[in-house]
This record gives C-alpha cells, structure tokens and sequence, in this order.
C-alpha cells in the first residue's frame, strides 16, 4: 500500500504541474504525508511492542503519541501550504487543463480507497492508527474536492473553482491535525482523561467509612486509553479490607484498572508538600 501511495503522490505531482491545478499538487502534498503517516504507524507500532525494561519501565507506548503528534505536523504544513496558494489564486486565477485532472483526480481517489479498506476503521484508543486514518479520509476528500472543482472547470469554465475546493479541503485538515495534536498533547501533558472527574472521585473516596484524608491523587494517561490512578489514602482504620473497597470504587467510578493507593495513619509524616 505504501508504495501504490508513493507512486501515485508523483501521478499527481506531475499531473498537477501539467494540468495547472493546485487541487492535484494539494493532494500530492498531502499524499506524500500519507506515505510518512502509514510508515510511522508501522514503526511507531513495532516501537511500542517492545517490552517494559529497568529504565523504560512504562514501556514504550508513548512511541504511537509521538508519531500521532509528527502526523498532525505534516497535516498543519500542508493544510497551511494550500491556504496560502489558494489565496494566491483566488485573486489571480490561472487556467487548468480540465479533463485530465478530472482522470487524474479520479484515480487518487481510487488508491485512498483502497488504503482505507486495507487499513480499516481503528479504534478511538490506538492514537497513531487513528492519525494515519485521518491523513487518508482528507486525502479522499481532497480527491472529491480535486473531482468537483475539474467537473466545474470543464462544464462551466470556473477556474476559480480549483483554489476554492482547496481551501475547503484545507479546512478539513486543519480541523484534522488540530484534534490529532490535542489529544497527543494531553497524554504528553498526563492530563487526566475528559471522562474521569478527579474531585468527584477524591470526594467518594473521603465518604468512604474510615477515610480521614486523600492527597497526592493523580490520574494520568500513560497512552491513549491506557489510564493510571495513584494516591494517598489517610486513614485511622487498620482494616486491610479498605484498600479492596477504594479499589473498587475506583474501578466502578472510572474504568481504571491501573490502580496504585496507598494507605497511611493520621500521624503519618511524609513529603510536607502534597497535592
């Protein structure tokens, strides 16, 4: 699949520069990020495999968030690009050669297709998949758009139409790479996911019998949907069944399973700062 991608990139590369349609070079562009975006996946992919070791020892998972976040980078440069050009045009038309962009648009659109049925809908939690996904369903609509804008040309002479579709497909990245990045950086950021509610959470353990205190409580997320809960539980009972009963109630409040409290008796000294 790579390389039908790369093939095709310089198919419109060279057609773009041909036919005069900054539609096609937009999706050259954007085509040449697809091809970096699927290679990451791969080896973000492999990277991420690799085990926990004394040092790495969360393991390599963030690999797929790093790669996620040079995905939404390409997306921004070229979205960027083609806004740029396309103002650029929209003031000072050019002519294009309508019919084989209308070919050539069609059959970039065919490979994207055929990239998103070998790769198939990912998950929301796989990060890196999702990125690549993102890059080959813009790409298709940069396709579509490159398709609209030939058939308006051809029909109607409206060259205008080459840059307006751009810039509507850049449109479409940008919203793409900006999602991409946000959800990258906040698993860099260890913010705690959208969904958990840290202070309800931190007032259901206080209502729990025994509990005199929480601090130091932490939820983060180590890779997209991998989630991790840590804190300190003051508390004047002794019972070993406290930590099953917090466990628990972490569990059916939030989902998380990476679980780590600890409990400690009133007098307990530790760090003097605590959050």
């Amino acid at each position: 699949m790579l390389a039908l991608q790369f093939a095709y990139m310089l198919v419109e590369l060279v057609g773009g520069w041909w036919t005069g349609s900054l539609a096609l070079i937009a999706d050259a562009g954007h085509m040449a990020t697809d091809v970096t975006a699927l290679g990451l996946v791969l080896v973000a992919g492999q990277i991420a495999l690799r085990p926990a070791t004394a040092t790495q020892t969360y393991g390599w998972r963030r690999a797929e968030v790093l790669a996620a976040i040079a995905n939404a980078a390409g997306l921004f440069a070229v979205g960027g690009g083609i806004v740029v050009e396309a103002v650029s045009r929209l003031s000072a038309p050019q002519p294009v050669i309508a019919l084989p962009m209308l070919g050539i648009a069609v059959g970039g659109l065919l490979v994207n297709l055929l990239g998103l049925a070998a790769m198939g809908t990912p998950g929301h939690g796989d990060l890196n998949a999702r990125g690549a996904w993102l890059h080959l369903i813009s790409d298709a609509l940069g396709s579509v758009g490159a398709i609209m804008a030939a058939g308006l040309i051809w029909e109607l002479g409206w060259t205008w139409a080459d840059p307006a579709v751009s810039l509507f497909v850049s449109a479409l990245v940008l919203r793409s790479a900006w999602g991409l990045l946000k959800d990258g950086t906040a698993v860099l950021m260890e913010s705690a996911p959208a969904g958990v509610d840290v202070d309800g959470l931190r007032a259901a353990i206080l209502a729990e019998s025994g509990v005199v205190g929480v601090h130091d409580l932490h939820v983060w997320m180590i890779a997209w949907g991998d989630v991790a809960l840590s804190g300190h539980v003051v508390s004047s009972e002794s019972s070993p069944d406290l930590l099953h009963r917090l466990c628990a109630l972490v569990r059916q409040r939030t989902g998380i399973t990476h679980i780590t409290l600890q409990v400690e008796p009133p007098d307990f000294l530790e760090a003097e700062t605590h959050v």
